[in-house]
């Protein structure tokens, strides 16, 4: 790992500098976690899911946010399973509300976690008791699959994260029908530049909901950026402009209709 600093939702993540190989796992071992939400919003302003966010930090410098992408990769493989059995119990604590507001949530896991937890007993009760729970995988994320993704048991829950992020592909849609694909919020950065941009990314999202119950775009920052989600085939949107992360505690406030 190289020192500098990399940029991941709006957070400003200090990388570190190279360690032994023991004493980055120790590293990692030793952080700890906490959890945010952030809304998700259909087209017309009522909200559709919200996604769990994880906030990774070491305890001798708590203020530091380290990526979870990081995290989640130097971690034990019975880590993640424990990570993941956490956030299922933390959301398992707002069933009540989440089905009384017809939200779904999605959880970042990858393939080989999400294939893994299908053996687990506490698991398997927690994804049956919570039909509204769903996981959102990045296409490489599933390369570690030792059976074809068609064929895990909570195929029906699947997000395509980060689509247009540099491996996801249109061939990943044919393959796998997810039921919501996320596209990326570099590339709707990107595409919103230009005009020839713009009628590019009309034709992206209306050529992705052939393959897929909705398309949500990332990255929503501005008033003008959510209008060109609303003139789009896109059916929702997730970003700053819509709302910021927020703790779980504050849940309940979760407004039933976003307002401009």
């Amino acid at each position: 790992m190289k020192i500098g600093k990399t940029i991941e939702a709006g957070w400003i993540m200090p990388t570190l500098p190279t360690l032994e190989p023991t004493r980055e796992r120790n590293f990692w071992s030793q952080c700890q976690r906490s959890y945010t939400f952030q809304p998700i919003y259909c087209t017309s302003g009522v909200p559709l899911a919200i996604e769990l966010l994880t906030a990774v930090y070491h305890p001798d410098n708590p203020d530091c946010r380290l990526s979870p992408e990081d995290y989640f990769e130097q971690i034990s493989q019975d880590l993640r399973e424990d990570v993941v059995l956490e956030q299922l119990r933390l959301i398992q604590h707002w069933h009540s509300f989440i089905q009384q507001r017809d939200l779904l949530v999605s959880v970042n896991v990858d393939g080989q976690t999400l294939q893994s937890i299908q053996l687990l007993p506490e698991a398997r009760n927690l994804l049956e008791s919570m039909p509204y729970l769903r996981f959102e995988m990045v296409e490489h994320a599933y390369a570690a699959l030792t059976i074809p993704i068609q064929s895990l048991e909570d195929v029906h829950r699947l997000w395509l994260d980060d689509f247009g992020s540099g491996l996801a592909n249109f061939s990943s849609l044919m393959e796998c029908r997810y039921e919501f694909v996320k596209l990326d919020r570099a590339l709707f950065s990107f595409l919103r530049e230009s005009h020839e941009g713009v009628r590019l990314f009309y034709a992206l999202v209306a050529l992705m909901s052939r393959y897929t119950k909705g398309v949500i775009v990332e990255g929503v920052e501005t008033p003008q950026e959510w209008m060109l989600v609303k003139r789009s085939e896109a059916c929702a949107a997730q970003g700053f402009y819509l709302s910021r992360p927020n703790r779980f505690d504050s849940l309940h406030q979760l407004p039933t209709f976003f307002r401009e």
